[in-house]
């Protein structure tokens, strides 16, 4: 295979695609800081791309920035969708595949299913409109390309969800932990073992197409920081909060500039039938993490 160009290389997902995109070929990973993988200048990243003319790109790169996403709309615009556009157009012309990466944020939120990859969009914020419009732009660009929808990312490099609940677990007698938002947290290696997988069958085949790719189960934040501090508890961690002192509160407890969605669950069918795949249950990723971290002095 030529090469691949991954942008947002030192990234939660572009750090793990590193290492599974190898497998594939060379992998011409490219961090902001480098010539062609800032999407805050699209000419440039267009430029490399036809300079370069790889089998496939892989968009790794984001403006993940939620709730400053609500005052600064113009960049996040720019990067999640302009730039975005641009890159799906350069990839038709020189025959790249390219997969980008979206979230459950382009739906309201609402209900209790999981959200179909055909469901009424309807983004309740800036960010998921501007991660709505770079699927839209991706789609009209008429290149051949694959479109992940994720949610709830956490990865062992980096800070997370589970790593703060488990330094405040250290620290702190009791804890508060929204309990209305549900979801399944999923893994950047994960994300990225799929990618690899699912790069193979679309160059073979041909084909185009969105997908929502998230690990099975559901969950909420307060229930995934309990099953996170009890694993953490029970390999070593010295925690001081007690099981029944994190207790469960409603999104308004903590207010912020972007709305959240109450309902990020995400119906995985069509990924595993399409691609032959069984994706694991949460909470193996998450105890997985939690192993390979150091055991605080």
């Amino acid at each position: 295979m030529s090469a691949i160009l991954l942008l947002g290389a030192n990234g939660q997902v572009g750090w793990e695609c590193r290492r599974s995109l190898s497998l594939l070929g060379p992998v011409d990973a490219r961090t902001r800081a480098e010539a062609g993988g800032d999407l805050t200048q699209p000419d440039a990243v267009v430029t490399h791309i036809r300079a370069t003319r790889p089998a496939v790109v892989v968009n790794a790169a984001a403006y993940t920035a939620v709730d400053k996403a609500e005052s600064d709309t113009d960049t996040a615009r720019l990067v999640n969708a302009t730039a975005v556009g641009a890159m799906a157009e350069a990839c038709r012309d020189v025959g790249a595949l390219l997969v980008h990466y979206s979230t459950d944020y382009v739906f309201s939120g609402e209900g209790d299913g999981p959200w179909a990859v055909d469901a009424p969009t309807a983004p309740l914020n800036a960010y998921g409109l501007t991660k709505w419009e770079g699927e839209e732009a991706v789609r009209a660009s008429g290149c051949q390309h694959l479109i992940f929808r994720t949610c709830w990312v956490y990865a062992a490099r980096g800070g997370n969800f589970a790593k703060t609940m488990l330094r405040l677990a250290g620290e702190r007698d009791a804890l508060s932990v929204v309990a209305d938002q549900y979801g399944a947290p999923t893994g950047a290696d994960l994300i990225a073992d799929v990618t690899a997988h699912a790069i193979v069958q679309a160059l073979r085949d041909g084909d185009s197409g969105t997908y929502h790719l998230a690990a099975t189960g559901v969950t909420s934040w307060h229930a995934y920081a309990r099953f996170a501090i009890a694993h953490a508890r029970a390999v070593g961690w010295s925690v001081k909060v007690a099981d029944d002192a994190i207790a469960a509160v409603t999104t308004d407890a903590f207010p912020t500039p972007a709305r959240r969605p109450g309902n990020s669950r995400l119906d995985t069918s069509g990924l595993s039938s399409r691609f032959g795949l069984t994706l694991p249950d949460w909470q193996l990723g998450v105890a997985r993490m939690i192993d390979e971290l150091p055991v605080p002095a």
